[in-house]
């Protein structure tokens, strides 16, 4: 009984880091896929310089660990006499804020290439029917290009907000008290890992699981043909017909 309510406990305390993680996770996330839309943007349609530039930028990132960048960016920022007499170092001097820049620069340059692919996937005929109908470039990107692109990314783009997630835990390393991060300071107070980590792990997962239910409901909604054929083959199965208006 002792040991149920230590992880009753545990769980309660954990819990507690659950905002500040999502915290990191939104902001860092959503930033990330701005950014990256423009990054795969200048890499598709951009001039050469700029081209270049993403192409450096993109392989640092994706290079080199996300443990080192916040590292450099937390530490690294503040020796800079330019940056901490600007406004920025308002917010760079705090732990949260240099967590979402380093997460956001990280994502967006995995994201970068996501979108890119996507984007190259687009089958070309349909951009030549928008041309013919009198589209321009930037409406085409925008009703034709961009929908069809994030419908092929957004599986591999689940992928990558889940491990974003889960990546929100090295923030503790730069002394931000998340899930991880209070895990840490139980297990300095309890010496007891292996029960603080179970339950931190447990709500890992459960987050990443109703991430996953809810990026599986948005390719649904974003494929109706795959939600028409699942609705028929369900039909089948209980010998009912299903209209496809």
């Amino acid at each position: 009984m002792t040991d149920l309510n230590f992880l009753a406990e545990t769980l309660l305390s954990l819990l507690a880091g659950v905002p500040r993680t999502l915290q990191l996770a939104i902001i860092s996330v959503t930033a990330g896929a701005i950014l990256a839309v423009l990054l795969a943007s200048t890499r598709l349609y951009g001039p050469r310089p700029a081209r270049l530039l993403v192409r450096g930028y993109v392989f640092a990132f994706r290079g080199t660990p996300l443990l080192v960048q916040m590292f450099l960016i937390y530490y690294g920022l503040g020796q800079l006499p330019s940056v901490r007499h600007s406004f920025l170092w308002a917010y760079l001097r705090e732990p949260f804020w240099c967590a979402i820049l380093a997460l956001t620069l990280n994502t967006a340059a995995y994201g970068a290439e996501l979108v890119r692919g996507g984007i190259l996937s687009v089958p070309y005929g349909q951009i030549e029917a928008a041309r013919a109908c009198g589209m321009s470039s930037l409406m085409t990107f925008r009703r034709i290009t961009f929908p069809v692109a994030l419908r092929q990314v957004l599986p591999a783009y689940g992928n990558e907000i889940i491990l974003m997630i889960k990546s929100t835990s090295l923030a503790s390393i730069i002394t931000l008290m998340e899930v991880t991060g209070i895990a840490y300071k139980l297990i300095s107070q309890t010496y007891n890992a292996i029960p603080v980590f179970v339950c931190a792990g447990a709500i890992y997962l459960l987050i990443n699981f109703i991430v996953t239910r809810l990026m599986q409901r948005l390719e649904r909604r974003l494929t109706p043909h795959l939600r028409e054929r699942s609705e028929f083959t369900g039909a089948e199965g209980t010998g009912k017909r299903v209209s496809m208006n």
